[in-house]
This record gives C-alpha cells, structure tokens and sequence, in this order.
C-alpha cells in the first residue's frame, strides 16, 4: 500500500497544480499588451438572452492589423450589449460600431498604465504561488497522516515529502517564468 498511495497523492497534486498554472495562463493571456489579441475580450462576459456569455460565443473576434480588433456577432441584435460589456470591462477600450460590426482600436500604452499591468500581473502571480503552495500544505498533511496511522513507513513520508517539494519547486518556476514573459511583452514599446 505504501508507495501507492504517495505516488497517487502525488498525481492528484500535481493535476491540481497544473490547474492553477492554466488558471494563470488564462489570467495573464488576458492582460494587455501593445498588441492586439482575440485573447484580451475572448472571455469578455456579455449578457447574452439574459445569461453572461463569454464573447467568443455569441461573435467571431478578429485582428485586421496590429492594433485593432473586430468582433462581428452571429447576431446583430447583441452588438449594444457586447458594446456595452467593453466599456464596463475595465480595459480601458472604446468600441466603435458601424451598426453591424465593433472596432476596437487599442490605444499605445503609457508607461504608468505599463507599470499598473505590471504590478497586476505580479499580484495574479503571487495568487498562483500561494495555490500552489496551498496544495503542497494538503498533500504534507495528507501523507503525515499516512504516516501517523501507519499506512506509510518514515522513509516512505521523507521520500514522499522530498517528491512533493521538487514538485513544488517545479511549478513555482513555471511561475516565474510565466511572469517574467508576460512582463517583458508588457514593458515593450
């Protein structure tokens, strides 16, 4: 039984902090940069028929040039609300529409508006680090009580916790290393 159940325990953690890895992926794809991406409004909540719907499901998103993005909805009569959802969004952006199709020009990014992303993007990944170390206390506590009840011998918890800290130590530089990217496309003019 011993080595079986850390090794499971092991897995499970290991998926959990891949999720908290996505989950900032996610977060930081939605930061802006100076380029134009789908990525920024793709999950943009618009009140679709009544429900929050992220953007991408009721309009296609497109990037004509560098700068400007397009979104066209499938249905004409959710443009004020997808409108609408820009400007509350908090970033900073103002739609244009030609009644059937949304413009959105991003404007440059001003260096204090750079280093507001900046320190955004380091909270997002404090938050990420603190996930990941929250499973790690979990799954410590989890094989000591293995241990506690015997179900593991000693060697089995240090190895077990040894495992688990490498573990650990693996995706708190993928952290790191997730922000100093997104950092260094924030801070390019």
């Amino acid at each position: 039984m011993s080595t079986d159940e850390i090794k499971s325990l092991l897995k499970d953690a290991e998926a959990r902090m891949h999720g908290a890895i996505q989950s900032l992926t996610d977060d930081l794809n939605s930061i802006r940069t100076g380029r134009a991406s789908p990525v920024l409004i793709e999950k943009l909540p618009v009140e679709y028929y009544g429900t929050p719907t992220p953007l991408m499901n009721p309009a296609s998103i497109s990037v004509p040039e560098p700068r400007t993005l397009t979104i066209k909805p499938f249905d004409g009569g959710s443009l004020k609300d997808i409108e609408r959802a820009i400007r509350v969004s908090g970033l900073g952006l103002n739609p244009n529409s030609d009644g059937k199709v949304i413009h959105l020009n991003l404007p440059p990014l001003t260096e204090e508006r750079r280093r507001e992303l900046v320190k955004h993007m380091h909270h997002r990944l404090e938050e990420a680090r603190i996930a990941v170390r929250n499973i790690r206390r979990d799954l410590h506590n989890d094989i000591r009580e293995f241990e506690k009840e015997k179900l593991i011998t000693e060697d089995d918890l240090k190895r077990g916790e040894d495992d688990l800290q490498k573990l650990t130590d693996k995706y708190i530089e993928e952290i790191a290393r997730l922000g100093q990217n997104k950092e260094k496309d924030i801070m390019e003019v």
